[in-house]
């Protein structure tokens, strides 16, 4: 099917930009640095089922949903208000509970009317949508950046934010997804609906599915960015650089102050009043990269890398020296 354009009556002004790649791979910092570029907005999560239905009415009935043009029927229209920066309050106002609902509704509101007034280019950022990447770039015309993750400092972040208890059923409840993507982890994926495997093994096969397509993205797609976290936060300013001028971006010395703002250490932060409501996003740029291994022993480390190392020397041919 044809793709969507982007710049045709009086939407964005340039083709909108997904960033995505497994969670707890800097996808937010990533998203939120590419959204200092003049002229750009950032969107988050419309995949994800807590994300309000003003910002993207489409709903997504599990956790990293398959679309394609087979299935697409109940997430197009949704998708494609929410990239011209049209929010749904009729879809938005019914989920108000408290007062707080309704400052929350207004501030969304405000945001998407501004950059619809001044035809910004969205840039989404949604790890939930990895599988669906593909459709979203035919179908919107879509520039992907895609983020890589070590296994081991994936596994720990999983950890560290309590994420390591997964629905694995949902996947297996997406024949198409099942076939298409994840047929070779199949019989792991079904032990692990089964019986919630120990943290470490949860996170290592969430790693494993993910990179895996991942790699096959890298290897359908050559023209699409693929980029490893490591290799941003140990040097965040040329990095982000090499990313914004294939994506068109202009790269002016406020972006490159905004890098040094999001990519601070906490104590010796103080961001400029412009990035303040970035603060939560910033990284510890010269500690993200090592901070696996204060998290996870030894062994458990090498038990991550044993596992993972078939693909993960497709990203990480050298080994582990951070």
């Amino acid at each position: 099917m044809d793709a969507l354009p982007s710049r045709t009556r009086g939407g964005p002004s340039g083709r909108p930009i997904l960033v995505t790649g497994s969670h707890r791979s800097g996808s937010t910092w990533v998203g939120h640095v590419l959204a200092l570029a003049a002229g750009t907005g950032y969107i988050h999560e419309p995949f994800n089922r807590n994300t309000s239905p003003g910002i993207c009415r489409a709903r997504f009935p599990a956790n990293l949903t398959y679309v394609t043009e087979a299935n697409e029927a109940p997430y197009l229209a949704g998708l494609r208000d929410t990239l011209a920066w049209r929010y749904d309050l009729g879809a938005a106002l019914p989920t108000m509970r408290r007062p707080l609902d309704l400052a929350r509704i207004a501030r969304d509101f405000a945001y998407f009317e501004g950059k619809r007034r001044r035809r910004a280019r969205p840039i989404m950022k949604d790890p939930i949508a990895l599988f669906s990447t593909e459709w979203l770039a035919r179908r919107f015309d879509m520039q992907v950046v895609v983020i890589i993750r070590r296994p081991a400092a994936f596994v720990a972040s999983v950890i560290a934010a309590g994420w390591y208890r997964y629905p694995f059923r949902q996947l297996l409840r997406q024949p198409a997804l099942m076939e298409d993507c994840l047929a070779p982890f199949r019989s792991e994926i079904e032990a692990a609906a089964a019986e919630q495997p120990d943290p470490v093994r949860t996170g290592t096969l969430l790693w494993l599915i993910t990179h895996h397509h991942i790699e096959t993205l890298r290897q359908r797609h050559p023209d699409w960015i693929f980029v490893r976290h490591e290799d941003l936060v140990q040097d965040p300013e040329t990095g982000f650089r090499a990313i914004y001028e294939p994506l068109g971006l202009e790269f002016t010395p406020e972006v490159a102050a905004g890098i040094r703002a999001l990519s601070a250490p906490k104590r010796a932060r103080r961001l400029p009043s412009l990035f303040r409501n970035r603060a939560r996003v910033s990284r510890n740029s010269k500690e993200a990269a090592g901070l696996f291994r204060k998290r996870l022993s030894d062994e458990e480390v090498r038990r991550i890398e044993r596992i993972t190392r078939p693909i993960a020397e497709r990203f990480y041919p050298a080994p582990a020296t951070a």
